[in-house]
């Protein structure tokens, strides 16, 4: 796992294949309002049990995100929060980018580059939740 940091605070997590070990590894902090994990090499029949996620209040202060490129390639470039670009890198297909106190841009690199992206909400619209750089 490779951290972007500026100043002590991690920016974001670049996550690749290698870093996954078999079964579930966590590549978040407890403290990250995003909690990000992955599951590998699972034997046929295992059994997660099943729970119930308890009712707890959490503050979030920043929209956090996850973006998992599924097919392609994007380069993301990592601002600090005063908007200035710390790195560029790229994420690559099967590798997972958490964004958590950051700012960010994407190129595409390659046709047909597919990406999921998945974030905390509730999302009260472009105008209250981001500013452009």
């Amino acid at each position: 796992m490779r951290e972007i940091k500026k100043d002590g605070t991690v920016l974001a997590r670049l996550i690749t294949e290698a870093d996954c070990c078999n079964g579930l590894n966590f590549f978040s902090s407890d403290a990250d309002f995003i909690q990000v994990g992955v599951w590998k090499d699972y034997e046929k029949d295992k059994q997660l049990q099943a729970h119930i996620h308890n009712t707890v209040e959490k503050r979030a202060d920043r929209t956090h995100e996850v973006l998992y490129v599924v097919r392609g390639c994007v380069e993301a470039a990592i601002y600090n929060l005063d908007a200035v670009c710390i790195e560029n890198l790229e994420v690559r297909q099967g590798e997972i980018l958490v964004l958590l106190e950051c700012g960010h841009g994407y190129v595409i690199r390659e046709e047909g580059t597919t990406v999921l992206e998945v974030k905390n909400g509730p999302y009260p619209g472009a105008d209250i939740d981001r500013r452009r750089i």
